[in-house]
C-alpha cells in the first residue's frame, strides 16, 4: 500500500538469523524448578510442513466497496455483511481462495465484544465462499489520525483518501496507548488463535512507511512479542516492502514464521525479490502486488507466483469508496474514470474491469468457464 514505487530487495539487504534464534528455547524458573518454554519463531521444518498442507494461495486485499477504511468496515453502524457476501462470491467465482483484511484497534476499543462478533460474521461469510483470511493488525499507511463514528466521504479521484493508519500519530502523542494496543492484540489473537479459517496473522503492514522509518521498530518488536506470548496455531509475519529500511527488514525476516513481502514492479524486479528471499528456505507469500501503471500485472506476475508456489495477494478486489483504481501519485480531482485503472479486478456491479485478466486468473486457478 506504499505511496512510492516499490524497489526490489537485494540478497545482501537482509542478514540471516542465527540458527539458534529459530529454535524453541527453554529457560529455568528458579523458584519452582519447572522449565518455562518461551515461544519462538517456527523452525524451517514446521513452516514448510504448514505450507505443504495448503493449496496455492491466491486472492486480494479486501475492503468492501461500500467502506472507505478499516473503521467503516468494522464499526457496527456500517458493517455490511450483504456487500461482503456478494463481493466474496465474485472472488470465489474466479478461483480466489484467500483475502487479506485489515483490522483497527479503535473499532475494537469502542465495542470489544461487538467487534469480535463482526469478525466472526466475516469469517463465516468467507468460509461459505471457501476463502481463507489473512488479518492485518497494525498499519503505517495513509492518514495519521482518525476518530470513531461516521467516516469521511471519499475525496474524488484521490487514492485511499480516507484510509487510516493504526495506531498512527496517536502512538507518539498519547502516554498510555501501548498497554491498550497490547490488550487489543492479545485479545484478538487469543480469541482466534485456533481458528482454521485464519491462515496467517500479518502483524504490521509496511512498518516505517509515512516517514516513520525506525520509529516503528519498537511497536514492531512489541507486537511480535505479544503474538509469541499468545502462541497462535497460525503463523505470524510482517512483510518486507522497502530496501531503504534495513534494520526493520532484518527484524521482520528474522522473526516471521512465513516470509511475506510487497512488490509493485515488473516481472524482472519481482523475480529478483523472490530470488533474494528464497535463501531463507521458508514459505513465501506476496501480500501486495498488481499496479498496472508500474507494469505489475496479472499477466506477467501471477504466473511466476504460481510457478514458484508463492502466495499471490493483489491489491484490490472491487472498485469502491477506497478509490484505489486511481494511482498513488496521479489524482483526478474531478473523479472521472482514469485511462488505466491502478488496482481492482471488478467494477462495483460485478463486471470485470478487464475480461482478459479475469480469463487468465480463472485459467491459473483452474476454474471452468
Amino acid at each position: 500500500m506504499l505511496k512510492t514505487q516499490n524497489i526490489y530487495l537485494y540478497i545482501g539487504l537482509i542478514i540471516l538469523s542465527f540458527v539458534s534464534s529459530c529454535k524453541q528455547k527453554e529457560t529455568k524458573d528458579l523458584t519452582n524448578k519447572n522449565p518455562l518454554v518461551i515461544n519462538q519463531r517456527w523452525t524451517e521444518e514446521k513452516a514448510n510442513a504448514w505450507a505443504a498442507n495448503k493449496p496455492w494461495l491466491r486472492g486480494a486485499n479486501f475492503n468492501p466497496s461500500t467502506t472507505i477504511n478499516q473503521l467503516e468496515f468494522w464499526q457496527s453502524e456500517s458493517f455490511d455483511p450483504e456487500t461482503i457476501d456478494r463481493e466474496l462470491g465474485w472472488a470465489q467465482d474466479i478461483g480466489l481462495n484467500c483475502m487479506r483484511v485489515y483490522l483497527h484497534h479503535l473499532a475494537w476499543e469502542v465495542d470489544k465484544s461487538g467487534f469480535k462478533e463482526r469478525v466472526k460474521t466475516y469469517l463465516s461469510i468467507a468460509e461459505e465462499h471457501n476463502i481463507a483470511t489473512i488479518f492485518v493488525i497494525f498499519d503505517d499507511c495513509w492518514n495519521p489520525t482518525y476518530k470513531a463514528g461516521k467516516q469521511p466521504e471519499p475525496k474524488p479521484g484521490i487514492h485511499n483518501s480516507g484510509w487510516v493508519r493504526d495506531p498512527g500519530d496517536l502512538l507518539y502523542t498519547s502516554d498510555d496507548l501501548l498497554p491498550l494496543l497490547e490488550t487489543y492484540t492479545k485479545d484478538i489473537l487469543s480469541t482466534f488463535k485456533d481458528d482454521k479459517r485464519i491462515i496467517l496473522w500479518d502483524l504490521y503492514n509496511e512498518p516505517g512507511n509515512s516517514g516513520y522509518k525506525n520509529k516503528s521498530l519498537p511497536l514492531l518488536k512489541s507486537v511480535f512479542e505479544w503474538a509469541r506470548e499468545v502462541n497462535p496455531t497460525q503463523p505470524i509475519s510482517a512483510g518486507v516492502w522497502s530496501m531503504d529500511l534495513p534494520e526493520l527488514n532484518r527484524f521482520q525476516v528474522e522473526h516471521s514464521d512465513v516470509i511475506t513481502y510487497h512488490n509493485y514492479n515488473d516481472e524482472i524486479s519481482h523475480q529478483s525479490a523472490i530470488d533474494s528471499l528464497k535463501i531463507y528456505n521458508r514459505p513465501l507469500i506476496c501480500t501486495e502486488y498488481m499496479a498496472r501503471k508500474h507494469n505489475s500485472l496479472f499477466s506477467n506476475i501471477m504466473p511466476i507466483l504460481k510457478n514458484e508456489n508463492i502466495g499471490a495477494i493483489n491489491w484490490g478486489l472491487v472498485d469502491g469508496k477506497s478509490n484505489t483504481k486511481y494511482a498513488w501519485d496521479e489524482p483526478i480531482p474531478d473523479g472521472s474514470e482514469p485511462n488505466l485503472w491502478f488496482h481492482e479486478i471488478f467494477r462495483n456491479d460485478g463486471t470485470p474491469y478487464r475480461q482478459d485478466e479475469v480469463d487468465l486468473i480463472m485459467e491459473l486457478t483452474e476454474v471452468k468457464k
